[in-house]
């Protein structure tokens, strides 16, 4: 049976606990850490309040015409949830249980086309789902091989429009007041294309390991202005003896 919008009944109900969930893996070793970093971004930076979530592969669900409709987003973020966490361990009911995902991001299925789905029947398709009975502001499909983006964001239609990225190859993410974009480097073990953060003022958000060093860096570099300090005033000291005159210590 199609799913039309004018057809359509949400209801939003907690998964009951006996509900057994797919248990599908992740479409491959890379995506895993590709989410987990970009979570990490966010808490290293005080960006990731108390009561958010940032989940990976997990189950988002409603009732839509009387049958649950579950969809595991790669990574997506929830600014705040009302309930405790343990009421959301296993799946989470937007609008019951906190607000809506202000986006949602997939990464390039090898083998299907799910993240570009519009199937109305169901179980509806991926974006149908995120576009028509979510809403969902963003929706973000990324491909880790290439680096390719697309950033779509929900119109005053109520249909997804794809954006072009600004001057620095970055998107605009207003719920989170922070800009989106696509960095090429290493982190662990992994040399690729990432997803990362950048702040309204265009600063790159660093992951911990880049924190660390960091602050290794600074802590050097106050190391070596001291020692260039005491060398000077050594210097100076060696000087006034010199001329006979005894330096205050």
């Amino acid at each position: 049976m199609i799913i039309s919008p004018a057809q359509l009944q949400v209801t939003w109900e907690k998964l009951p606990d006996d509900y057994v969930l797919p248990s599908e893996p992740v479409d491959n070793i890379n995506q895993p850490s590709l989410a987990a970093a970009l979570s990490e971004i966010l808490e290293m930076n005080g960006k990731l309040p108390a009561n958010a979530l940032t989940p990976t592969n997990y189950g988002i669900c409603v009732k839509v015409n009387g049958k649950y409709v579950i969809k595991a987003p790669d990574w997506t973020y929830i600014p705040n949830i009302i309930v405790p966490r343990s009421e959301v361990e296993r799946s989470y009911t937007p609008t019951l249980q906190g607000d809506m995902p202000v986006i949602v991001v997939e990464f390039v299925s090898d083998t299907e086309g799910n993240e570009y789905s519009v199937k109305p029947t169901y179980p509806p398709g991926k974006w149908y789902f995120y576009e028509t009975i979510l809403k969902v502001s963003n929706y973000v499909i990324f491909q880790p091989d290439t680096g390719d983006i697309e950033f779509y964001v929900l119109n005053t239609s109520g249909k997804y429009t794809i954006q072009d990225a600004d001057q620095n190859n970055r998107y605009w993410v207003s719920q989170m007041n922070l800009f989106l974009g696509v960095w090429q480097g290493t982190k662990e073990n992994r040399t690729g294309y990432w997803l990362r953060w950048w702040d309204e003022e265009g600063n790159l958000l660093l992951w911990g390991t880049e924190l660390v060093e960091q602050e290794s860096q600074r802590a050097e570099q106050e190391s070596q202005r001291a020692e260039q300090e005491s060398q000077r005033a050594e210097r100076l000291a060696n000087q006034l003896r010199a001329m006979g005159i005894e330096p205050e210590i």
